[in-house]
């Protein structure tokens, strides 16, 4: 089968959906389908095009049995709201143009954010007549007007048109979570178009390792409990509540924190931390993915952190790398939403009040005085990210949705065709 995969975010991009897309391609070749990536120049998390890729308007490059078509696009490290519309006009316009330059894909998976991809992806796939599986990661506008991150109304319309134009020529949406579906389905999406296949790990990538390893010995970490968050640090996830119980857990010097994301972002919270007078926190720049293991196996405990008002349906994808660890969890997120209902199925970790450093606090402090208990709850999380995350699991299931998106595709083209040569006649 011929696989287009329209996404934004690829490799070389450390995080988010980058390594998920990057995984599902290089696996469906693996398999012995062809596999195009249609993306932007990587630019993520810095907001700044990669070096290495400056300057050019379209490249393409072959990486473990996938081409991948990057084209150029518009960025800021820090966009106003005319830079965001640039970026994904930019984006829209520019990659259509290399999605041409190949074969005529059997079916596309795109994924979204951000929106309006959804508009060439349209266009493509009535070029091609081949249908469209959307993947939604989140659901825009109303998680980012939820937290503050849209207000403009105009915008937010905008945007509201587009979730539906794109809802409305997917062939299937596929989403990562059950309230997912809920959402989808009170907005008129039908049940029948809807598939939920969770975001997935790779379980012999990520797993249990020795605590005591090169990353420790690096940093000083020798002899202590750490308390370890990586990944985004923005507007949704609200650090500082990490930095705030660390600040309560000053008198455990056996104790320590490391948060680890992108370095402008780190450089912000350091000045939180000088405040509050954290100075059992450490601040380190994103590691190299081959690192990830090992960095994710030196900490006692891993965090998930949300602000109260994110919105319920949101599952950080940090959640399936965490469990997969085999280190407890602890999740500072809203108790309704997709990531605590995960965390409390999987008895891989506990879930505590969100913006709430006291609770944290204190959660952290008994699994360090319970070490058993702590080691229960990792081999529990890492039992259900074998059973329930896998990648090969997930690869299975988009494996199987994909030829049965194609085949029921192909079952209306001739109920088409003749249609067609009934009034030409």
């Amino acid at each position: 089968m011929r696989v287009l995969i329209y996404s934004y975010n690829y490799y070389p991009e450390p995080i988010g959906i980058a390594p998920l897309m990057t995984e599902l391609a290089e696996g469906l070749a693996k398999r012995g389908h062809d596999v195009r990536v249609i993306t932007a120049m990587p630019n993520y998390p810095q907001r700044q095009i990669y070096e290495a890729y400056r300057g050019k308007l379209y490249t393409t490059e072959e990486r473990n049995g996938v081409t991948i078509q990057r084209s150029y696009v518009w960025i800021k490290p820090k966009p106003s709201l005319v830079d965001r519309i640039l970026l994904d006009s930019s984006f829209v316009f520019t990659s259509f143009f290399q999605a041409l330059r190949g074969w005529r894909p059997d079916l596309i998976l795109l994924t979204v954010p951000p929106l309006p991809v959804s508009v060439p992806a349209a266009l493509l796939g009535w070029l091609h007549n081949c249908p469209i599986v959307l993947n939604v990661q989140d659901i825009l506008p109303e998680a980012a007007v939820h937290v503050g991150l849209i207000k403009n109304k105009l915008m937010i319309r905008v945007l509201e048109s587009l979730e539906k134009f794109a809802y409305r020529t997917a062939h299937t949406v596929s989403v990562i979570a059950d309230g997912f579906v809920d959402n989808l389905e009170r907005k008129g999406v039908p049940s029948s178009k809807i598939t939920c296949i969770p975001n997935w790990v790779d379980v012999n990538f990520i797993k249990p390792l020795p605590k005591d390893n090169a990353f420790r010995k690096a940093h000083n970490l020798e002899g202590k409990f750490v308390v370890q968050y990586s990944g985004n640090i923005a507007l949704t996830q609200g650090l500082e509540t990490v930095v705030e119980a660390a600040a309560r857990l000053r008198d455990f010097p056996e104790i320590a924190f490391v948060i680890v994301g992108e370095s402008k972002a780190i450089a912000k919270l350091k000045d939180y931390c000088a405040a509050c007078g954290a100075e059992n926190v450490m601040l380190l720049p994103f590691q190299p993915r081959e690192r990830l293991p090992e960095m994710l196996a030196a900490a006692d405990v891993g965090l998930i952190v949300q602000k109260q008002n994110v919105v319920s349906f949101n599952m950080p994808s940090k959640t399936q790398v965490l469990l997969a660890s085999g280190r407890p969890v602890i999740a500072s997120v809203p108790s309704t939403g997709s990531a605590a209902k995960a965390i409390e199925k999987s008895h891989g970790g506990v879930v505590v009040e969100p913006e709430h450093p006291e609770a944290l606090a204190q959660q952290i402090l008994e699994l360090y005085k319970n070490p058993e208990y702590a080691a229960l709850l990792g081999k529990q999380g890492r039992q259900y990210a074998i059973e329930r995350y896998s990648f090969e699991q997930a690869l299975n299931q988009y494996e199987a949705l994909f030829q049965k998106v194609k085949e029921g595709s192909e079952a209306v083209k001739p109920a088409y065709a003749l249609s067609v040569n009934k009034s030409s006649s």
